[in-house]
């Protein structure tokens, strides 16, 4: 499995675990420069620049973070 695979696989995990959207997770470790303590930082405190973002991955009207619900509309 190249590193792209990898890190991919292992965001797809990072966001299972936590109930939320693989975009919203792709997005947050993208901003944390792939750095597991700084993207749970962010997955915890939140960042304005993460929904834009993960929004721009996806053609998805929502997107959860956690147990809350995002809508594209309210972005």
């Amino acid at each position: 499995m190249n590193s792209t695979k990898k890190e991919l696989h292992q965001i797809k995990a990072w966001a299972s675990l936590r109930q939320t959207s693989i975009e919203i997770a792709e997005a947050i470790f993208e901003l944390a420069k792939h750095d597991e303590a700084l993207a749970e930082k962010i997955w915890q405190e939140g960042s304005d620049e993460v929904l834009p973002l993960a929004f721009a991955k996806t053609e998805a009207d929502q997107l959860f973070w956690g147990e809350q619900m995002i809508e594209r509309k309210n972005v």
